[in-house]
């Protein structure tokens, strides 16, 4: 099976180890996995700002870079969404062959390739954060707003971990405040949002946060740093590699 590698633009600048721990991961089991050096931006921040036609060349790039491999895997739920769900539409008439390849890391773990066991270990309590691309776009969770039974990819897959300990906050669904965009327009409510939400993690005695998105990741951080609230953040990527 041959993968491509897509590291979203803020992963690589602000948390290489988060690509890194992905790509050792998939080589891990099995997989021929190729970086395309020449991938920039999926075109997200531009869409999310209401630009979505300067965002065209980047999915067109995209689709040529990545249009060959079995299947685009990025260890981001809200970039993998927006490739997904919305470079079909933007490239209408326009070849657009990768979008439908694209997953994020969870789904293509649990979905695809069926992992059913991992050497990690991490011997810590583990609150999970669900971000909303990943819930309401790719599925990872069930949605709290829809009668459905209850499921969660990210917490089957960590609890392949040895020694780890999974918990999920109150209102497990709930938005921490970031959605890109919305953090600069409306920053005291961003703020405050983040602050709950933080507060609801901590509040289940977890040691770590986790999730598929280092960009909520990044958020709630930076809320617990300035508010000096006693917790870290960890991409689940890290976790599943934790003992490779």
């Amino acid at each position: 099976m041959k993968i491509g590698l897509f590291i979203p633009c803020y992963v690589d600048a602000l948390y290489p180890e988060v690509g890194v721990a992905t790509f050792r991961l998939l080589k891990s089991l099995g997989l021929d996995v190729y970086y395309p050096e020449e991938q920039t931006c999926c075109g997200q921040p531009m869409g999310n700002a209401g630009f979505e036609v300067k965002a065209i060349p980047l999915a067109q790039k995209f689709d040529q870079l990545f249009r060959n491999f079995d299947y685009v895997v990025a260890p981001s739920a809200s970039c993998a969404a927006y490739v997904r769900c919305f470079h079909p539409a933007m490239l209408k008439g326009h070849q657009c062959e990768a979008a439908g390849k694209t997953m994020d890391l969870v789904e293509f773990l649990h979905d695809v390739l069926k992992v059913t066991s991992l050497p990690a270990r991490f011997p810590y309590k583990v609150s999970v954060h669900n971000s909303c691309h990943g819930v309401r776009e790719l599925g990872l969770s069930s949605p709290s707003e829809r009668n459905v039974p209850k499921y969660n990819k990210v917490i089957d897959l960590l609890r392949l971990v040895d020694g780890i300990e999974v918990v999920e906050p109150e209102r497990p669904d709930e938005c921490c405040g970031f959605g890109g965009m919305f953090a600069v327009e409306e920053q005291a409510v961003s703020r405050r949002m983040g602050i709950d939400k933080v507060k609801r993690h901590i509040a289940t005695g977890a040691q770590y946060v986790t999730g598929p998105d280092s960009s909520c990741l990044m958020h709630m951080q930076g809320i617990a740093e300035k508010e000096h609230l006693p917790i870290h953040f960890i991409h689940i990527a890290q976790i599943l590699t934790a003992s490779l």
